[in-house]
């Protein structure tokens, strides 16, 4: 098990110092999950949810959230993202609650010496969030689900895939 990092000798928190660290690209992806009613999809699709296009300004916000990643999380260092990219995945026929869901694939790369698992998680969070705020007049009832990191690459600790169930 890999040591905390993120506190100093007198256990407080500090931000780690990668400095000294190698500059390699880096590439993460994340995903975050919204469950909805059908007709709250339905109302997606057609363009009827009164805010506007719900996709088109969660994609907006997810790359917006990537990008404040360092103001919202303390001990993220700010980094220059070379790309962040979100895609949606829905899923329209509801489970065994009657719910529908659309799944936030968000991948954030940049070349330096510290990751992006951050800033990809951060993505597909807001943008959950923005799918939730766009559509809260006729669905209070969403909920969300499987946020977690897909895949990492680069740095030290190399390739991480994550393991399905």
């Amino acid at each position: 098990m890999a040591e905390f990092t993120h506190f100093n000798e007198s256990g407080r928190a500090r931000m780690v110092d990668v400095g000294a660290k190698a500059s390699t690209e880096r590439l993460a992806t994340a995903q975050a999950t919204v469950f909805l009613q059908p007709g709250t999809l339905e109302k997606i699709r057609q363009g009827k949810i009164a805010k506007g296009d719900v996709l088109a300004v969660a994609q907006v916000a997810g790359v917006m959230g990537a990008k404040k990643t360092p103001d919202l999380i303390p001990m993220c260092h700010p980094i220059l993202l070379t790309s962040v990219d979100i895609s949606f995945t829905e899923t329209a026929e509801p489970d065994q609650d009657g719910r529908c869901a659309i799944t936030i694939t968000a991948t954030a790369k940049t070349t330096g010496p510290t990751g992006v698992e951050m800033e990809a998680m951060t993505a597909a969070s807001v943008a959950a969030l923005t799918i939730y705020d766009m559509c809260k007049a006729v669905d209070r009832g969403m909920s969300f689900g499987d946020i977690c990191l897909l895949t990492k690459s680069g740095g030290k600790s190399g390739l991480y895939t994550r393991k399905v169930g």
